[in-house]
């Protein structure tokens, strides 16, 4: 994107006009609505991360204690290939939801 000066540097003349000082001013706004949409945009894929993460935690810590009680009772131990895909398959699908690119 070009400074917006640069679009004037042969004619700086026209700086001096109201209606290109008030055409700048707009552009000055607009810029910082586009900085604070985009500090919005990444703050929400933050948050939606986040809870994407802690989901996963709380599936392994019930893994964990799933392996735990197997191993103190004697049971064999489960497949968590099962486990492994499903967790992938929601990370996958909220990524894909939240347009989150990986």
């Amino acid at each position: 994107m070009k400074n917006k000066l640069e679009i004037f540097k042969n004619a700086k003349d026209l700086l001096d006009e109201p209606e290109v000082q008030e055409l700048l001013d707009y552009c000055d706004g607009l810029e910082d609505q586009i900085v604070d949409f985009k500090f919005e945009k990444d703050k929400n894929k933050e948050l939606i991360l986040l809870d994407m993460i802690k989901e996963v935690i709380k599936g392994c810590n019930v893994l964990e204690k799933e392996q735990m009680e197997h191993e103190r009772f004697g049971y064999d131990a489960p497949n968590y290939q099962e486990t492994i895909t499903n967790m992938k398959r929601y990370i996958l699908a909220i990524c894909r939801d939240n347009q989150i690119y990986l």
